[in-house]
């Protein structure tokens, strides 16, 4: 696995142990080593001759590729997001290649672009014209992937992740964290000042329904996908304001503010507001568990834990 210390690494690799076995998961990143990963290795993606030596020495027959930039970071430095998620990607398709290897790499609704069709719902296949560097970034992925199953017969697959919210990593870089880091904000300030206006809504997911997917994915029977790389998959859709009220039937105090970044704001303009997922539906019975209330008791649950904060009324609330 690589990207396993990112902020869509952390979770799945305990996951993926308790399904396969500890010791059959390795994860790395560019970071010293972390102990709550171990067997972890230090690695960088982006070298092709260390990442076949570390392949090699474990026997690697999947590969999970998590290292990315992500987007409001790619827009700061895009020749940087360009050789990470463009490079680090090829290499290990080339490596797939070479030791006939499944690999799971995700997309994102950063994929699509405001030429897109947002209403109803955006198309599983639809046009993807990105105006960010992250966006072209997994567009041309995504093709990628699609080119090496298709030319070599890779075991290519991967979904469209919407935001991901989580608990346990830190906001990364990316144009949905706010909805993460209000959850911090809310427990230890009671109050939050969001970088996207209170309208603004997207795709999100809680992260145990995104690394169940993955799994999912990974394991379902190939002659079932007509779609490999670029599986739509979606949960629930709210808007800052929306997420801001649910928090406050737990917290009742809780203040949202606005102060908009442009930036952000225009890239999260362009992004889908609701995804069409019936083809992951169909084709290996994708289904989420969590809703926005399931999602928000849960979060300040385990987040008050992390934070040693405890919540009034807890799960209750939301009743």
């Amino acid at each position: 696995m690589t990207g396993a210390a990112g902020q869509a690494g952390t979770e799945p690799a305990p996951a993926l142990r308790a399904r396969y076995g500890h010791g059959n998961v390795l994860a790395s990143d560019l970071k010293p080593p972390v102990p709550e990963l171990e067997p972890y290795v230090q690695l960088d993606c982006t070298d092709p001759a260390a990442l076949g030596r570390v392949a090699a020495a474990h026997g690697a027959n999947t590969f999970y590729h998590l290292a990315a930039i992500l987007s409001a970071r790619a827009e700061q430095q895009p020749l940087q997001a360009y050789q990470v998620n463009m490079t680090g990607l090829i290499n290990v398709l080339e490596l797939a290649r070479e030791r006939r290897a499944a690999l799971f790499t995700p997309s994102s609704i950063a994929a699509f672009g405001p030429d897109t069709p947002r209403e109803p719902a955006t198309p599983q296949d639809t046009i993807q014209r990105p105006t960010s560097m992250y966006g072209v970034t997994k567009v041309a992925g995504e093709l990628l992937a699609d080119y090496y199953h298709q030319r070599f017969g890779v075991d290519t697959r991967g979904v469209r992740y919407p935001g991901l919210i989580s608990y346990v990593a830190p906001p990364g870089g990316g144009t949905t964290d706010y909805a993460v880091d209000i959850f911090y904000h809310a427990l230890r300030e009671g109050e939050y000042t969001c970088f996207l206006g209170e309208g603004t809504q997207l795709d999100m997911m809680y992260m145990p329904d995104a690394i169940r997917g993955t799994i999912e994915l990974m394991e379902a029977d190939a002659g079932q996908l007509r779609h490999r790389n670029a599986f739509n998959i979606a949960a629930m859709q709210f808007t800052p304001a929306q997420l801001a009220a649910a928090i406050r039937k737990h917290l009742p105090e809780f203040r949202l503010h606005y102060r908009v970044d442009p930036m952000r704001q225009a890239i999260a303009d362009s992004w889908p507001r609701r995804l069409d997922d019936s083809a992951a539906r169909e084709e290996w019975g994708w289904a989420p568990r969590y809703d926005l209330p399931a999602l928000v008791a849960d979060m300040l649950e385990k987040l008050g834990e992390k934070l040693a904060v405890t919540v009034k009324g807890g799960a209750d609330a939301a009743r």
